[in-house]
């Protein structure tokens, strides 16, 4: 089948919505669902659970992926970014595939962005490495070399200057602090410097909801390699969870 379910769950907000994974667009208008308080497994699983009966349910047919604010090996959670520490340790995959009854494809939500960026967006036609970014409660990043996903890369928590730069430039961090463009385009000079000396890439891609304001903050910044907003923004996890679904 050409359509899979893509589920995209973050630390404010559960979203989903049927993919025609050929043409990376949505079938269906997307629903989101505030994530419940704590962001405890139980529930969270009661409203993916929610989500899925508001799309009309899963087609029998129909490829389902998942993705997740964490690092995702052989369907285990290794850590918790913005939910409860809980799902440290947690075998979540067979957790969402019981509660759905049906196997899923379960991905960290960086890593599922940046593969629909890469099949259907920003980094369509980009040779070397490409790195994307996403800038909200956290920063998330993926990397994609050479067309393939090399997973699980948690480098929103670089140290600069003896602290987490995810705590100071992640765009939670702006509004926490009611920062200009000109300041927080400054913390985030810092943070994709470090990523270009460390890894020197041929694209940056920008992705989170504030990319819809890349013209306000990506101008102030000078850095060697090209940085560009995403072109699937808040769609891209639900994407590219629905496309690596679609893969098995």
């Amino acid at each position: 089948m050409t359509q899979a379910l893509g589920i995209d769950i973050g630390g404010t907000g559960i979203k989903g919505a049927v993919v025609d994974v050929k043409s990376g667009e949505l079938v269906i208008e997307r629903i989101k669902i505030a994530t419940p308080p704590g962001g405890e497994p139980d529930a969270i699983v009661e409203t993916v659970i929610q989500l899925v009966e508001r799309l009309g349910g899963i087609d029998k047919k129909a490829a389902v992926g998942v993705c997740f604010p964490a690092a995702v090996v052989d369907g285990v959670t290794l850590s918790a970014a913005n939910v409860s520490d809980k799902w440290i340790g947690l075998e979540a995959e067979r957790l969402f595939e019981k509660a759905l009854k049906r196997d899923i494809h379960f991905i960290n939500d960086a890593d599922a962005a940046g593969v629909a960026e890469q099949r259907y967006g920003a980094a369509r036609k980009v040779k070397g490495l490409a790195i994307l970014t996403t800038l909200g409660t956290g920063i998330g990043t993926a990397l994609i070399h050479r067309g393939h996903l090399v997973p699980n890369a948690e480098l929103g928590h670089l140290e600069i200057d003896g602290v987490d730069w995810e705590t100071r430039a992640a765009y939670s961090a702006m509004e926490r602090e009611n920062l200009s463009w000109e300041v927080w385009a400054g913390r985030l000079q810092k943070y994709y410097e470090r990523l270009e000396a460390y890894l020197y890439p041929e694209l940056f891609i920008v992705g989170g909801g504030v990319s819809k304001h890349a013209e306000k903050f990506l101008p102030l910044m000078s850095l060697r390699t090209p940085i560009v907003p995403a072109v699937l923004r808040n769609n891209a996890g639900i994407l590219g969870a629905a496309a690596l679904a679609s893969d098995m």
